[in-house]
């Protein structure tokens, strides 16, 4: 009976040694597991800080493209006015342009008118002296 209760004892030895190794393997994986815990922990800390500084740049830029877009509208309208305004000059400088040719023709006329009666006067004197 010493033989078989030898024969368990080594059993039960050789079971512990495998139980013993298998808790250290164990322990060994749990430690690593730990340490990327913390590295993932670690880099989600970094996402997290690097999201919050991007919202805050998107929200300045946001900021920035509304400005830019008020600008645009006012310059928009700024533009509208102008060509507003030089539709409105174009129209009057044809007219002047027109109102000139009129008064061209007119004075043409009134130096024909002139001439002819400057000549019909210089007639006159001729016959008349």
């Amino acid at each position: 009976m010493s033989d078989k209760i030898r024969e368990m004892l080594s059993a039960l030895r050789v079971e512990a040694d495998n139980a013993i190794t298998r808790a250290e393997l164990a322990e060994e994986k749990n430690k690593e597991y730990e340490q990327l815990i913390l590295k993932q922990d670690q880099n989600t800390t970094r996402l997290e800080d690097q999201v919050s500084l991007l919202s805050v740049e998107n929200e300045n830029l946001m900021r920035k493209m509304r400005l830019m877009e008020e600008e645009a509208d006012v310059a928009d309208e700024i533009i509208r006015f102008t060509q507003e305004k030089l539709r409105l000059l174009d129209i009057k400088a044809r007219r002047l342009e027109r109102q000139a040719m009129t008064f061209k023709l007119e004075r043409d006329e009134w130096e024909s008118a002139y001439e002819d009666l400057r000549e019909r006067f210089k007639h006159i004197t001729e016959g008349l002296g």
